[in-house]
This record gives structure tokens, C-alpha cells and sequence, in this order.
């Protein structure tokens, strides 16, 4: 029994951070997990950063309502969804990700949570557990899957590592170049021929 876990931001949609960055004309909101490997830092940078410039939740919900999937990511999903179970396992947090969830047909996401205050100040996050992508593409195996992973950053390795098959999609050169042996893919036309193959076998 196979299941796919995809990574969201940069496979399936932009990344929020960088979309964000663009509209506030704040480029530090640029750094992400292809940029720094630990996501706790990176956080913790992010809401230091919302802090000093005085923006909070609506904001960045703001920018994300204008957001679209990649071209041609929802025809890939359902593409990939009529032969196989699909999981998005994502960093991101539901009060980000639920109006791209709606734009993709609302595949199934696990991913955490934010703390917000009562102004909408983002005072904290609250992950799914530790090192989510990898415990739950293990605990996926534990209930008798085969899983098949993807995506592009530094967090995203360890579920791809530990899966029967694991692929890089438009990740960094850098990433691209430590893990050589790593299939990687730029058009969703070759990602899903990649997936087919490995779910044949």
C-alpha cells in the first residue's frame, strides 16, 4: 500500500514568506527552510521580524488570500490522487495554509499551528511533533504503508531518506549538489512520471 507526502511551499505553492516579502517590501521575510536547515531558528527569526515591523496574522492572511497555486500543480495533484493516496506534510501552520488547501480541492495536509494573541499578534508557534515530516512518514510505515516523498528543502530530506523512493522537485542547486543521488525534477510532467515509476515497483 503506497502513499505519496508531498511537501506544500515550493512544490505545490509559492512560498508564502517570499510572497510576503514582495508585498511588504521587507526582504528578510525571503529566508526559508531552503535557506536555514533549523526551522525553530527560522521561526523564531520570522516572529521577531513581524514584531519590529508591527504586523501580525491579518497581514500575512491578507497576502496569502492572493495567492495561487503553481501553474499546473492542481492538474499534477489530481493526477497523482486518481492512483494513490497523497499527504501533504507541511512546516507551514493551518492559519496559512486552509485557503490554498481550497484552490488544490482540499487534499489532506498535516502541518502546526500558530499562537496568536487577541490583536492578532503572532506570539508563537506550536508544532505537530518533533521533526514532523520524518515521525510521520514513520508512523505511516508503522501502519503498514509504503511511502513515496518530495520536496525541495533542507526539511523535507529526512522524509525523503527514509521512504522507499524520494525525489527533489525545483530545490536549490546547493541542495541539488549535496544529494546527487537524489532524483530531481523541474516540470510536474516529469515529477509524476518519476512517482509512477516508483509506485510500479
Amino acid at each position: 500500500m503506497n502513499i505519496v507526502c508531498l511537501d506544500l511551499e515550493g512544490v505545490l505553492v509559492p512560498e508564502i514568506w517570499i510572497a510576503f516579502a514582495e508585498k511588504t517590501g521587507i526582504p528578510e521575510f525571503r529566508r526559508t527552510t531552503r535557506d536555514e536547515p533549523d526551522y525553530d531558528k527560522l521561526m523564531r527569526y520570522r516572529i521577531d521580524l513581524l514584531d519590529k515591523h508591527g504586523l501580525g496574522l491579518k497581514e500575512i492572511q491578507d497576502v496569502i488570500a492572493k495567492i495561487d497555486p503553481l501553474d499546473g500543480a492542481k492538474e499534477f495533484l489530481d493526477a497523482l490522487r486518481a492512483q494513490t493516496q497523497v499527504l501533504i506534510l507541511s512546516d507551514t501552520f493551518y492559519e496559512f495554509a486552509m485557503p490554498l488547501m481550497k484552490k488544490l480541492g482540499y487534499p489532506t495536509l498535516m502541518c502546526n499551528q500558530l499562537e496568536v494573541d487577541a490583536n492578532g499578534k503572532i506570539v508563537g508557534y506550536k508544532m505537530r511533533c518533533a521533526q514532523s515530516k520524518l515521525t510521520t512518514v514513520k508512523a505511516l510505515q508503522s501502519c503498514g504503508f509504503t511511502t513515496i516523498a518530495a520536496g525541495d528543502s533542507f526539511n523535507d530530506l529526512g522524509m525523503i531518506r527514509a521512504s522507499k523512493a524520494g525525489f527533489l522537485f525545483r530545490s536549490t542547486d546547493k541542495i541539488k549538489a549535496d544529494n546527487p543521488d537524489l532524483p530531481a525534477f523541474e516540470t510536474y510532467q516529469e515529477f509524476l512520471a518519476g512517482i509512477e515509476k516508483a509506485l510500479r515497483f
